[in-house]
């Protein structure tokens, strides 16, 4: 497994995967270490650089993140949710066929290895709130204002 890092506004950025794809992308706090990044994660730091410089809303990147089928049926529908949209967990539960599945959906949901690229972040409460974020409440926030089609001071 390759591993390679960039420094974002929000955090470092940690990248892990091979020939077979995107493993995770996990964010941390701290500063860059150095080092080259390995030739099979490029497309994916440069994808990601974009993003945060407001230049992509989608990613291009072959993934193979490590889960059970239920959570990966919860992270591709994660990824059918467009850029500066939101959608609750009870909205992910019927989309799946089963609207008493808000708790697994949740979990699955906070088991996401993909950080932003399978857009955990756009998932809130059903009455608007900002809950739940493994990479931290502020995080998530700067991240749907970042994506939001409305720029103003602040959304939350």
């Amino acid at each position: 497994m390759e591993v390679a890092y960039l420094q974002t506004s929000i955090g470092l950025a940690k990248f892990e995967g091979d020939e077979k794809g995107l493993a995770s992308i996990k964010v941390l706090d701290g500063n860059k270490p150095n080092g080259i990044t390995p030739e099979v994660l490029v497309e994916a730091v440069s994808q990601f650089q974009e993003y945060f410089e407001g230049k992509r809303q989608y990613f291009d990147l072959k993934l193979n993140p490590s889960g059970t089928d239920f959570q990966k049926n919860v992270w591709k529908l994660l990824q059918e949710i467009p850029y500066g949209k939101t959608v609750s967990y009870l909205e992910l539960s019927k989309k799946l066929g089963d609207p008493k599945a808000i708790r697994a959906v949740a979990s699955a949901n906070g088991k996401n290895p993909l950080w932003i690229v399978v857009p955990c972040h756009r998932v809130i409460g059903s009455n608007g709130d900002l809950v739940g974020y493994a990479g931290g409440l502020h995080r998530k926030k700067w991240l749907l204002e970042h994506e939001s089609p409305v720029k103003q001071t602040t959304l939350f």
